[in-house]
């Protein structure tokens, strides 16, 4: 799997420490090419930032501009996930609107400050091709689930609670929730300036096996309709944000990237939903 493609949530504590890692990693990558620079930053100062050594980066990302990746991707997870926890009785056009609302509006998972990390990084992905190609890839990636998230709503057709082209698989909890520690840590910017330190890591302590689940439905495979406008959805997503970081207006308002991404989305106001 490639390190720019958004992951399920992991199912193990090695799984989790793996992605707390990846995730640390991409905070102090991002903070020193916010602070320094993309060219003025290298791998090892990357891997000292994070507390890490350099070995251990390259087992993770196999260049300083794949570092980053997890922070694209957590923001195209959370407005794929948006999408997908809208209400059961909210057409698919609202849930995409939901989402937009969720993941790009002020506050609501990412501070003000990490808005600004926001921009600079879209700014960096627009001007250094390398970087170019890890955020397209992020958003290919993304669009792919949100083609998934759209089949889940048209399919859910007939069963009960569905209203129409309008049903959804309702997800609440974690699901849609801004991610965001229990603490209230920001989702991007762990800390203003982050300086992190190695800290010895102790395994983590065995746990009994959790019971088994219910084996989960089949995801339903989107069809070539869906598939384009998962492409339009994403694009007026993506098209919005890298509007808003090549200016100065701030994340309010109306040339904000909410605000932006919902008059994007009005190409899709006539689309035929049904399945």
């Amino acid at each position: 799997m490639s390190s720019t493609t958004p992951t399920p949530p992991p199912s193990s504590l090695t799984e989790r420490r793996k992605s707390e890692t990846r995730m640390e990693i991409a905070r102090a990558a991002a903070g020193l090419f916010v602070r320094h620079g993309l060219r003025a930053t290298r791998a090892e100062d990357i891997a000292q930032a994070a507390g890490i050594a350099p070995r251990t980066f390259y087992r993770y990302f196999a260049t300083k501009e794949e570092a980053v990746a997890p922070l694209y991707a957590a923001g195209a997870q959370r407005w794929v996930e948006a999408v997908r926890a809208a209400p059961a009785d909210a057409g698919v056009l609202h849930a995409l609107e939901q989402g937009v609302r969720h993941t790009l509006t002020l506050g609501v998972g990412v501070s003000a400050s990490s808005w600004e990390w926001v921009r600079t990084l879209l700014r960096l992905a627009e001007a250094t091709p390398s970087l170019r190609r890890v955020w397209a890839e992020v958003c290919q990636a993304s669009e792919r689930l949100l083609g998934e998230v759209l089949a889940e709503r048209v399919t859910r057709v007939g069963v009960p609670g569905a209203a129409g082209v309008t049903g959804a698989a309702g997800v609440t909890g974690a699901a849609g929730a801004p991610e965001v520690s229990a603490e209230g840590r920001d989702n991007v910017a762990a800390e203003p300036d982050p300086a992190p330190t190695a800290t010895p890591r102790t395994p983590p302590a065995a746990t009994p096996h959790p019971p088994h689940a219910a084996t989960p439905h089949p995801t339903p495979a989107a069809t070539p309709e869906l598939r384009f406008a998962a492409a339009v959805a994403s694009a007026a997503v993506r098209a919005a944000l890298e509007a808003w970081a090549a200016g100065d207006c701030p994340v309010e308002g109306p040339d904000g990237p909410a605000e932006l991404a919902l008059r994007n989305l009005t190409a899709l106001r006539d689309f035929p939903w049904g399945p």
